[in-house]
């Protein structure tokens, strides 16, 4: 029923000023608008809506991954811009950060935005 029809992500930040910055500046997101409630970005035609709030508990898993072709390089510009990988104990990642699916051709690397939300990116093979 709903397949077809255009979707919406939602975050949340307690500092618009900051997350801008970090989604503008460090991932080169183009801001769609901005109002006392949100701030807004198109991407690959959905909309990220990061939802202005006085205080967030980011949840310990990923809540928004883009798919890339080249893992390597992406985590480069990534790191040229201040982002750290985040590193979990027991999931053995390579020396780059990087943790491929066991069983299956998918490379994964994580990063957290200023309020905390794990992202990441994910090569797919």
């Amino acid at each position: 029923m709903l397949q077809s029809s255009k979707p919406s992500f939602f975050l949340a930040t307690s500092d618009a000023v900051v997350c801008r910055e970090f989604y503008e500046g460090t991932l080169e997101f183009t801001l769609h608008s901005e109002d006392d409630f949100a701030v807004v970005y198109q991407l690959a035609g959905a909309e990220l809506r990061i939802s202005k709030v006085a205080a967030s508990t980011p949840q310990p898993f990923t809540v928004l991954d883009w798919q890339v072709s080249d893992i390597l390089t992406m985590r480069a510009q990534l790191m040229g811009k201040g982002v750290e990988p985040l590193i979990f104990d027991g999931m053995g990642q390579d020396e780059n950060g990087i943790w491929t699916v066991p069983g299956q051709n998918v490379q994964i690397l994580w990063f957290k935005d200023p309020d905390g939300n794990v992202l990441s990116i994910s090569q797919r093979t």
